[in-house]
């Protein structure tokens, strides 16, 4: 008995390593986003413009959206360990309802500072939300249909790519929620920016929660060979149909300039919605990291699980700092409070177009954003820990 809970602390810390690098890694696109003098100028990963290292800036980030996702999703199944079926469903749909309540009232301000949210932007946190509804719905079908539905979705959402090749649009709200990035009209001047539309996260969801039996399985030779197995067939199975390019995303890689950026073309890969190939790619590399270093234990990974640890309450906090430093910045460069209000550019407040810093001066703001952050989520972690009794602790 006690070499199980053993091994199940070592899955859970696993996780919380995992968590915590794509935490990390996240934040340097966001800031990026705010203090890069070309972040709304160009594309990083337009083949045409970009540049090696700005490329990878971005790219690397692509790791950090579906790993969120998937590590929700075996977090929720884990969690039936402590709750029934009836409580564990309540709880996915209650949480889930709190996080798109969270989405469009406080990340939305936070990533605008627009008090009158003229745009109101769906992300990864609403994408964490709606799926984490709808897995409390469905978790009380058999789980081999779960697991089917969950592979139906994620190999299957890309048909869908041939109807908005044949019919462009525009489409209806529930379409574009479900499937389609971009911009929808509410009222007056506000729009819906649906960054995550909703289908394929669902899917990578429900996966992640039928992974998380398998992580509970006492067997750690079998645990380490499934990942291991089915992290090289992902990966493996992105290689082989990218190859073939012909479905599994909706943007094929074609032949660049040189062999170097024929390569950045090959695994430039559609995240908005998350394609077939985007997943194999990013989720393949996740299950080897879980077998092959996730339970290394030195000082630097007990500082990354701590973000791990309190995942959402780091994200709300960097988007706020981040915003916070970048607008300092802003004004720092001349401009007035009330022409940073006045006259929104690209996505924010307090932002002009073509201003900013070099990418080394965004990685070096990103260390020390990200380190500032430290304290205050080691303070919340032992928080968390010492009062367990607290029930709303679990929403956050």
């Amino acid at each position: 008995m006690q070499a199980s809970l053993n091994q199940n602390q070592k899955r859970i810390e696993s996780i919380d390593l995992l968590r915590g690098l794509v935490m990390i890694i996240m934040a340097l696109d966001h800031t990026r986003d705010f203090f890069h003098a070309g972040a709304m100028t160009a594309d990083p990963l337009d083949l045409n413009t970009t540049t090696p290292v700005l490329f990878f800036t971005r790219w690397i980030t692509h790791y950090c959206a579906p790993i969120f996702v998937f590590l929700s999703g075996v977090s929720a199944y884990l969690q039936s360990s402590r709750k029934t079926k009836k409580e564990l469903s309540l709880f996915l749909i209650k949480r889930g309802l709190w996080l798109i309540i969270i989405e469009f009232a406080i990340i939305n301000l936070f990533f605008s500072f627009d008090i009158f949210y003229t745009i109101f932007s769906l992300q990864v946190i609403w994408a964490i939300g709606i799926s984490m509804f709808i897995l409390g719905l469905l978790i009380w079908l058999p789980f081999q249909l779960l697991i089917a539905i969950g592979f139906i979705i994620v190999f299957g959402h890309n048909t869908l790519d041939f109807y908005e090749k044949t019919n462009p649009g525009p489409y209806n709200a529930f379409y574009n929620l479900l499937h389609h990035f971009g911009f929808h009209p509410l009222w007056g001047n506000h729009q819906l920016m649906i960054l995550y539309p909703f289908l394929p996260w669902t899917g990578l969801m429900i996966l992640g929660y039928c992974l998380g039996k398998l992580l509970r399985n006492p067997d750690e030779q079998y645990r380490r060979k499934f990942l291991t197995i089915t992290g090289l067939a992902a990966i493996g199975l992105f290689i082989v149909l990218r190859f073939i390019n012909i479905y599994g995303d909706p943007f094929t890689w074609s032949a660049q300039k040189t062999s170097f950026y024929s390569f950045l073309s090959f695994i430039n890969t559609n995240k908005y919605p998350p394609s077939l190939f985007y997943m194999c790619m990013t989720i393949g590399p996740a299950l080897l990291f879980i077998v092959w270093w996730g339970n290394m234990k030195n000082a630097l990974t007990r500082i990354i699980s701590v973000y791990g640890r309190v995942a959402f309450f780091y994200y709300i906090l960097h988007f706020f700092f981040i915003h916070l430093f970048s607008s300092i910045a802003y004004l720092m460069r001349g401009h007035t409070f009330s022409e940073g209000v006045a006259n929104p550019q690209g996505f924010s407040n307090f932002m002009k177009t073509g201003e900013g810093v070099s990418l080394g001066m965004v990685y070096l703001i990103w260390i020390a954003i990200v380190s500032s952050l430290y304290p205050l989520c080691k303070w919340y972690d032992k928080y968390k820990t010492d009062h367990k009794e607290k029930w709303w602790l679990s929403y956050l």
